[in-house]
């Protein structure tokens, strides 16, 4: 599962949902915006900054770090590349906090020695996802991201029961058809080999309004479209060479060369220029 793709969806069409997380988040948390950023001299890029609304009274920066794999060298990037962002924009914000989200503890790094002056600040946070209580029975932004470390055998429940709650429940400051579109998007990365209606059936909905099926929809198209361009290109290659064969090997066979030297000399099968010559016979 593109779980990196997903993150940066759920967090780009909510990122009040970071603030469901933490312990102390600011008011109001939904204003903030989330960005990708580049720390150009060190060449380092920033997934997940959250900044405040420019009219906020306390600058709170954000950092945030997904990460399902197993990464030894986290938490040196991690806190680097955010240090290096705040030293470039010193003068825009008066604080800073950071977020690491991991499915479980087994995949933070074992080494929390070295960096455990952030770690055991008030300035970071580790969240565990598998440890924020039962699957749908948590707010509906949590039971969101926790959708996306569900089991093949119970995601396929957990999602129809998250879209149940959608469409049952207030959802607050998140849209419904956009938790949908995401329930959507990490059930279609999950199970990438079923078909649509399978897909379908198993979530109880229609996934030809979705955005994520138009979306496939529209990249198949271009697919095609490529396709086509690249075969016609491709027979546009082989008439040509079958018109220079016909010119060619009537010549070359007049000087006394045998069908297997043209071959050889122009690069091309015995077969091409015997059926060359057949037709200029």
């Amino acid at each position: 599962m593109k779980r990196d793709s997903i993150y940066y969806q759920i967090f780009k069409r909510f990122p009040g949902l970071l603030f469901e997380l933490v312990d102390h988040p600011p008011v109001p948390g939904q204003n903030y915006r989330f960005e990708s950023v580049e720390v150009k001299e060190t060449a380092f890029r920033i997934d997940g900054v959250f900044l405040p609304p420019v009219d906020a009274t306390t600058r709170i920066i954000f950092f945030a770090e997904v990460q399902f794999q197993k990464d030894e060298a986290l938490y040196h990037r991690f806190f680097t590349e955010s240090m290096m962002y705040l030293n470039r924009n010193r003068c825009e914000y008066d604080d800073w906090f950071c977020v690491v989200i991991f499915p479980s503890r087994s995949l933070e790094p074992s080494d929390q020695k070295t960096h455990r002056i952030f770690l055991n600040s008030d300035q970071v946070q580790r969240i565990y996802l598998d440890e924020l209580g039962a699957a749908n029975q948590q707010p509906i932004g949590i039971n969101l991201m926790q959708l996306t470390i569900a089991s093949t055998e119970v995601m396929a429940e957990q999602a129809r029961l998250l879209i149940e709650r959608v469409e049952l429940e207030q959802t607050g400051t998140l849209a419904k058809n956009e938790i949908i579109e995401v329930i959507t998007t990490i059930a279609v990365y999950k199970f990438s080999q079923l078909s649509r209606e399978e897909v379908e059936a198993m979530l109880g909905l229609s996934l030809e309004q979705t955005r994520i099926y138009q979306e496939a929809k529209a990249e198949g198209r271009e697919e095609g479209r490529e396709e086509g361009r690249e075969e016609g290109r491709e027979e546009g290659r082989e008439e040509r060479e079958a018109e220079m064969l016909r010119a060619t090997v009537p010549l070359l066979l007049k000087t006394g060369m045998s069908v297997e030297q043209i071959a050889q000399q122009l690069n091309v099968d015995v077969e091409a220029v015997q059926h060359a010559a057949q037709q200029n016979g």
